[in-house]
Order: structure tokens, then C-alpha cells, then sequence
């Protein structure tokens, strides 16, 4: 693979979707859109052995970072090396495309330590293309989709814009932001879910016609800047990690020269532009109807909901190694262009800045999630998923995660084998699911660890731990990967048990020595591993390895206690809840449950339990529901 040019490789790519579209019909798993939750479901469906086509508009523009050209944050980054353990493809891509890696959250408690990498972009997109090039069975379609075609109430194909037909057992929807499209600009509306590119009216119809309920979300971008036109002197410095730790599991080390992000903040100038144009705004003139997330507000966003604040941080982060477009995080807006310039001109550093394209705001279609089994299987439509920001989410993480659950689902059923569900104590990609599928969702939904009641079990380095038998279980994790990640964890059981057995000489109370054992010393919050060596300790582990013993025995109680709390959750998850059971006149339960859970028809009593609205004495009568069905003892 390496030794092809990209002219070999667009030539062998065209001949094979030549050849594949002469075998109508012949598709176990089509896959709309290569995105980033596309390129994890086609990845995933391939690699299990099933003949997988991915259809997308402009095949070179596969995980294009249409937004924020970074990959992690917080929770986010513990959602991708979940993707890694179990056999995806974004923390190996990131890990190749990286340009600066930090962890955030350094000065708070594991839990929510979180990775982040700032990406070449046009890298990113390149790196996914090739390794997906490179996956037997799996088929590149350049095309546009207009309806899924159904036979006998289920899935079984694709139909086209110019009329080509893409027959299949199961298909993945992951539109992106494309789904009935629309971008502000000020006044100007322009329809497509991307600057300059289409969007696609006839696939939300199409859904509408399978009975599906939709709603209207927004999201934002900010403007692109040219390097040259900023005075970096005037900014602050805000550099990666000086020891940058892999996204990935198989990557054994990073070796790159970091590229600098720099800081600034608006100021009062900023905000009296932006007060005095906000009539001009879409998004406060009522053009823009969808609901934007809470949690990235646009700037005027800002500057109305939180007029006590004088400046709002901005960071300034280059979208490549040597490209000339910088990315201005914290600047997400829909105002016109005019105005746009004059408010990035009153910030620090910025005040010759020239523009290469401006922010602007989009508004898409997506698919209200309760209409999903936890497979994310459409529950009217058998045979159709839907992943990405058509289920409500924001975010290429959310999104890759979701394509991964979507793909690896759809080709279990393909194949006839049991569905995989996570649970929430297992993955924050479990919590993720969970939460789309039980809640009511009316603006867009972002991860964090706060969401996840589990999460001192949920750290991003034990991703391997808990999900690499998984991954290796559906055919994702290859056997000298499980190999690798088994002997870590039997290294890491060996040197704990080993740590409890010696014992080291430490200061006491009143300044003579006292005997400990190892294993408690490393417990207490100032001990590090590195330092049992100079307690004349050997040090068995290497330093990739260590923080996680560290984390282990300094968290022991809290940890063991939350595996109890674990396990009572998983037990009432367990309890399976028959299709039929919302049929039935549920007789003893409140008029807002049944109403809900009718409409929700969640598969499990646990999930039942987190609908708003499903009271605990809900749930003691639904249980006695489904065992009068004989569905429990």
C-alpha cells in the first residue's frame, strides 16, 4: 500500500466501484456517508467479513473535519480509545495525523483525565482513506442517496440520485450535518450541510415517509484566518505535552515535533460590535429555528447570556502543519461577514487578521433517538441504523463511537448473530447510548464524564481492560493485539501482588523509620512508582504502564465500591422486556409512564427505569407485568 501513488490508488478505487456497481444487489451492509461514524460502520462491517459498500458524495472529502480540527476533550477522548480497545479506527488515525497532544484535566482525579490531539486535517481525511482503501471488502460508491428501499417491511437496498440502485440486508444512515441543510451567513441562506457542498432533502423525506419523527437542530463553525495576517507576538503560547501519550493502544510511542496553539480573549470592543449588530443576527431575528448546543454557544450567545463576563477565551489552533487556515476555537458565530470582521479586528493579535472563509451556522434534520432499539437499529424498520448527528448528537466523537455500535449491529444481524449492547458501567460509549435512546433529546447532545455515574471505572486508560475481549470476540481485535493487552494486564495483576509482599523503610511520625509494604506506600496521594526505586524497590513496569497501577491501588476503595453499584445496575439491566409488553393495557401504571414508555418500548426494565417520567413504583409494576408475560421468573 505504501508504495502506491494516490493516482495508482484513485485508478484501482474507480475499477473496483466499476465492478461493484455492475453487482447490483450484491451489498451485505451499505453505509451513506463517510463521515466519521460512516468510516467506523463500513470499517467495522468490512473487517467482520461482510461484502460493505460506503456511499458518499466526493469520495476524497472521507472523515473530512468539518469543524474543529481536533479529535478527544473531555470525555471525548475516553470515548476514542473506547473505539481503539474495541477494534476502531480514530485513535490510529489520530495518532498518524496529530500535530499537538495534551491531557486535560491533569489537576483533578483520574476519572476525568482526558486525552485531546489537535490534527493536520487534510492528514486525517488522507490517513482514513488509504487504511479504509486497503480493507478487503469494503467498496467506495460515489453517489447521492435518495430512499431506502424496502421489501416485505424490511431493508433491502439503496436508491440513488441518477437512478442506481445499491441492493443490501442492512443499512447505516450517518448524514452528518447534510440532512436538509441549511447555512446562515447573516441574512444569507445557502442550502447545503457544508460551505459550498449539497444537502440532502430527499433522504429526510424519505425518513419522514417511514413514519419517522424528526426535529431541527443547529450547530456552528467559526471563522478560518490566515496565518500570515496574525501577530503571533501579541498571543499566548499554549503548548502540547511535553511527553505526548497515543490515542491509541497499538501506537508504541509518538515521535513528532509538536506544533504551537495560541490563546487570546475578546474584549468589551468585541462585545459592543457584536450588541450593536445583533438585529443582523439569524439567530436572534428568528431565522434560525433549530435549537443549538448549550454547551458551545455561538459567541453572541455569549455575549447576551452572560453580559457580567468582559472577555471570553479564544484559541487559536492552525488546521494543519503547513497550511496557511487557523481555526478560531471560542468564535463559533452566524453573523454577516462585515460584522464578523470588524469584531475579530478589536481582539488582541488579531487586528490585521485576514479571512479565508467566515463562521457561519447550520441547521439539519435529525431523528428523534427514542425511535431506536439500543443497537440503534430504526425499531419500525427492520434492517435500518442510523448513526452521528442524525440521532441528535454533536461532535466527531459521539459520532465515530455510534457508527462503530451501528456497524458492528448491522453485520451481527447480517450474519444472524446476537446483537452487542454496552452497558453504562462497561463504556462511556454505553452511557452514550443509553442516554439517546431513554431521554428526551431537543437540543444537541454532547458527552461528558459528569454523565456517567460509573466513571472511576470508566477511565481512558483502562479503555484496553475493559473492552479489548470484547473487540477480539467480534473479530475487530486481532490475536496479537489481545496478546499484547493480556500480557499488560497480567503484568500489571503480578507486579501489584508482588508490591504487597515487600516492604520498604519510610520516615515516621516522630522522624525514625517504619516498615510498610509497598503496595500501601504507592496507595498514599504523594507516592509515585518511579520513587519506589528509591526506596530500593526494582521497578518491573514500564513507564507507559504505570500511572495505571498507580491509579489502581491509590482508588482501590472507591474503585471496588463502584464495582458493587456496577453490578446492582447491571442486574436490573438484565431483565429483557418483550416487544409485545407495550401492546398489553399495563394496568397499574401511571398515565405519563405508559404514555412514555409506549412510546420509547425500551428492551430492558433498567433502561424502562431512566425514562423521565418512570417512576421506581413504575418499575416494581412493569416487572410484575412481564413476569405474568412468563418473560422473568
Amino acid at each position: 500500500m505504501n508504495a502506491q501513488t494516490p493516482a495508482d490508488m484513485a485508478a484501482a478505487r474507480a475499477a473496483r466501484q466499476a465492478q461493484a456497481e455492475r453487482r447490483e444487489g450484491s451489498w451485505d451492509v451499505v453505509v451513506i456517508g463517510a463521515g466519521h461514524a460512516g468510516c467506523e460502520a463500513a470499517h467495522a462491517c468490512a473487517r467482520m467479513g461482510l461484502r460493505t459498500a460506503l456511499l458518499t458524495v466526493r469520495i476524497e472529502d472521507t472523515a473530512k473535519m468539518s469543524c474543529n480540527p481536533a479529535i478527544g476533550g473531555i470525555a471525548k477522548g475516553h470515548m476514542v480509545r473506547e473505539i481503539d480497545a474495541l477494534g476502531g479506527v480514530m485513535g490510529r488515525i489520530t495518532d498518524l495525523a496529530g500535530i499537538q497532544f495534551k491531557m486535560l484535566n491533569r489537576g483533578r482525579g483520574p476519572a476525568v483525565w482526558s486525552p485531546r490531539a489537535q490534527c493536520d486535517k487534510a492528514q486525517y481525511s488522507a490517513q482514513m482513506l488509504a487504511l479504509l482503501d486497503a480493507v478487503p471488502g469494503l467498496e467506495f460508491v460515489a453517489g447521492i442517496a435518495n430512499h431506502v428501499r424496502l421489501e416485505r417491511g424490511r431493508v433491502a437496498g439503496v436508491e440513488l440520485a441518477d437512478g442506481r440502485v445499491l441492493g443490501a440486508r442492512a443499512v447505516v444512515i450517518t448524514p452528518g450535518t447534510f440532512l436538509n441543510g441549511l447555512i446562515h451567513i447573516g441574512p444569507r441562506k445557502l442550502e447545503g450541510g457544508r460551505i459550498g457542498e449539497h444537502a440532502a432533502r430527499a433522504l429526510s423525506e424519505c425518513l419522514a415517509e417511514l413514519g419517522l419523527e424528526r426535529g431541527r437542530l443547529k450547530t456552528g463553525t467559526p471563522p478560518r484566518l490566515h496565518r500570515d495576517s496574525i501577530d503571533w507576538s501579541a498571543l499566548v503560547p499554549a503548548p502540547g505535552d511535553a511527553v505526548p501519550v497515543p490515542f491509541s493502544h497499538w501506537t508504541a510511542v509518538l515521535e513528532l515535533e509538536q506544533v504551537l496553539c495560541w490563546a487570546t480573549h475578546t474584549n468589551e470592543a468585541t462585545h459592543r460590535v457584536i450588541r450593536e449588530a445583533m438585529h443582523l443576527s439569524p439567530l436572534y431575528s428568528g431565522e434560525i429555528a433549530g435549537v443549538g448546543p448549550r454547551y458551545c454557544p455561538s459567541l453572541e450567545d455569549k455575549v447576551v447570556k452572560f453580559p457580567e463576563r468582559v472577555s471570553h477565551h479564544i484559541f487559536l489552533e492552525p488546521e494543519g502543519r503547513d497550511v496557511d487556515e487557523v481555526y478560531v476555537n471560542g468564535v463559533s458565530t452566524s453573523m454577516p461577514q462585515e460584522v464578523q470582521v470588524a469584531f475579530i479586528h478589536t481582539i488582541r493579535g488579531l487586528e490585521r487578521a485576514r479571512f479565508i472563509r467566515p463562521g457561519y451556522a447550520v441547521e439539519y434534520d435529525f431523528v428523534l433517538p427514542h425511535q431506536l432499539a439500543p443497537t440503534l437499529e430504526v425499531q419500525k424498520v427492520p434492517g435500518l441504523y442510523l448513526a452521528g448527528q442524525i440521532c441528535g448528537t454533536s461532535g466527531y466523537e459521539e459520532a465515530a463511537a455510534q457508527g462503530f455500535i451501528a456497524g458492528v449491529n448491522a453485520a451481527l444481524a447480517v450474519q444472524g448473530r446476537a446483537p452487542f449492547v454496552l452497558r453504562r458501567d462497561q463504556a462511556y460509549i454505553g452511557v452514550l447510548i443509553d442516554d439517546l435512546v431513554t431521554k428526551e433529546h431537543r437540543e444537541p447532545y454532547r458527552m461528558f464524564t459528569s454523565a456517567a455515574e460509573h466513571r472511576l471505572l470508566l477511565r481512558a486508560d483502562n479503555a484496553d481492560e475493559r473492552l479489548c475481549e470484547i473487540g477480539h470476540e467480534l473479530g475487530l481485535v486481532t490475536g496479537d493485539e489481545i496478546a499484547q493487552v493480556r500480557a499488560k494486564l497480567a503484568a500489571l495483576d503480578s507486579e501489584a501482588a508482588r508490591l504487597a509482599r515487600v516492604s520498604v523503610s519510610v520516615p515516621g511520625v516522630g522522624g525514625e523509620t517504619r516498615s510498610v509494604r509497598a503496595h500501601d506506600w504507592l496507595a498514599r496521594p504523594e507516592s509515585t512508582y518511579a520513587r519506589l526505586a528509591d526506596l530500593g524497590v526494582d521497578l518491573a513496569l514500564p513507564p507507559s504502564w504505570r500511572e495505571t497501577l498507580e491509579v489502581r491501588l491509590k482508588y482501590r476503595g472507591y474503585i471496588e465500591r463502584q464495582q458493587r453499584t456496577a453490578s446492582q445496575a447491571a442486574a436490573i439491566d438484565g431483565v429483557m422486556l418483550p416487544p409485545a409488553l407495550w401492546d398489553e393495557a399495563l394496568n397499574g401504571l401511571s398515565s405519563e409512564a405508559r404514555e412514555k414508555l409506549v412510546r420509547w418500548r425500551p428492551a430492558t426494565l433498567g433502561q424502562a427505569s431512566r425514562i423521565t417520567g418512570v417512576s421506581p413504583s413504575d418499575v416494581a409494576v412493569l416487572m410484575v407485568h412481564a413476569r405474568r408475560a412468563g418473560k422473568i421468573g
